[in-house]
């Protein structure tokens, strides 16, 4: 019950303040028909010109949000015409109404038009009723001004509370821009967040499809060589093993592939559970990725000096692993059966990994690339603030070296020679 009650003004004024013209029609409207109402009924009975002029005191408070300046000088010259002629005998005007047209230009108006627009209206209206006569001779009981300092009080409570309003309402409005602000922000890096995840996801499958089909492609024409070449009776058996070596392994790695392809699309739902962990430089994980190069023919050797156990969640391990996968992966697409040399060095705040392979054998066909690998390699080496480089060797052979810092100020060390 309490709550309807209270909730019940609150609407009137939201509605109100909806509304703002109807409420200001409906403001000067309804005093200009109260004023003229209570002069009706005096005796004499007033002139028309009397009434007029004295409803139209208030008709200019309709435009109190538009034009406040001008009301309040419309509303000043009024009150001071009427005090001047007294057409209604016994009815001297009061402050009262002038404070409505003064708290509106304080609370439309700048401080620099209302503050000399409000020192004119008291300037007119106290000399008015000074020179008229008015304040000698009060009413008994009256509320109609008896000095200036009646004046000078209700004008300058009038406009304190109508600037205070001015301010309150700018402040709310600055508010309302900054939480407009805030919400747009929020949702711009809501979107770029998406944006980012979804480019990390593509790496990774990038990563994840492009190195596992390279070896089964490898394998399979490994297998369809040995297959279609015509070999004596005495070696047939072998030959027939070893193909059928090659097909188990584009099994197995075919079954490698679809895991982690799993796995990541895994990463789009909202199902965590039974997830596989985040792939690192662990010899767990490292593993499966070199046995696979080598299943291809590649001859890997793998160096690794982790003089601190870095924490996998800052990524730099995943990124470490995906740009080792990605190296290896370039070098069965384009090297073939070839010697290739991994090295990982690094602590808690610095890793560098380098690949290095020999040239490609005579006759070797490359497997197409679509080039986004590097591309990849390069976006994840800067997101640690690092630097990548990737060229051939003097030999024919090819070189990647990539520096990940944990720390932006760190500054990077000098490429190791190879």
């Amino acid at each position: 019950m309490i709550t309807t009650v209270y909730a019940a003004p609150r609407a009137v004024r939201r509605w109100m303040a909806d509304r703002p013209r109807l409420t200001d029609v409906a403001l000067g409207g309804g005093i200009t028909l109260f004023d003229v109402a209570t002069v009706l009924d005096r005796s004499p009975e007033p002139g028309v010109g009397g009434v007029a002029l004295w409803g139209m005191q208030t008709v200019p408070l309709i435009w109190r949000r538009t034009r406040p300046c001008v009301v309040l000088a419309a509303m000043t010259g009024l009150y001071v015409l009427f005090q001047i002629l007294s057409p209604i005998h016994g009815r001297i005007p009061g402050p009262f109404l002038l404070m409505i047209g003064v708290y509106g230009v304080a609370r439309y108006a700048t401080a620099a038009a209302s503050l000399p627009g409000t020192l004119l209206c008291l300037a007119s209206t106290t000399a008015a009723d000074a020179l008229t006569g008015h304040w000698q001779n009060p009413r008994p009981g009256s509320l109609e001004p008896i000095s200036a300092t009646t004046f000078v009080f209700f004008f300058t409570l009038a406009w304190t509370l109508g600037y205070g309003r001015q301010r309150i309402d700018a402040h709310a409005a600055r508010l309302r821009d900054l939480n407009q602000r805030l919400r747009a922000e929020q949702e711009r890096n809501a979107r770029q967040a998406v944006i980012t995840e979804r480019a990390r996801i593509a790496r990774d499958l990038h990563d994840v499809v492009a190195h596992h089909v390279s070896a089964i492609a490898v394998l399979a024409r490994a297998a369809e060589e040995g297959m279609a070449n015509g070999v004596p009776p005495t070696v047939e058996a072998a030959e027939g093993a070893e193909a059928v070596q090659s097909v188990g392994l584009i099994a197995r790695t075919a079954d490698t592939a679809l895991i982690e392809m799993r796995r990541l699309l895994g990463l789009l739902s909202f199902r965590d559970q039974g997830l596989a962990p985040e792939p690192s430089l662990s010899p767990e994980h490292l593993e499966p990725l070199i046995g696979a190069a080598t299943s291809a023919g590649c001859r890997v050797t793998y160096v690794a000096d982790l003089r601190a156990r870095t924490d996998p969640s800052t990524g730099m391990l995943l990124s470490g692993y995906r740009i080792i996968q990605e190296a290896l992966t370039n070098v069965i697409k384009h090297a073939g059966p070839v010697g290739v040399r991994v090295t990982v060095r690094g602590d808690d705040s610095r890793l560098t990994v380098a690949v290095e392979n020999d040239p490609a054998p005579p006759g070797h066909r490359p497997v197409p690339g679509s080039g986004k690998g590097l591309v990849g390699m390069r976006e994840r080496v800067a997101a640690f603030d690092g630097e990548l480089r990737a060229g051939p060797r003097e030999d024919g052979g090819w070189r990647l070296y990539a520096v990940l810092s944990a720390r932006a100020s760190q500054p990077a060390e000098e490429n190791e020679s190879g």
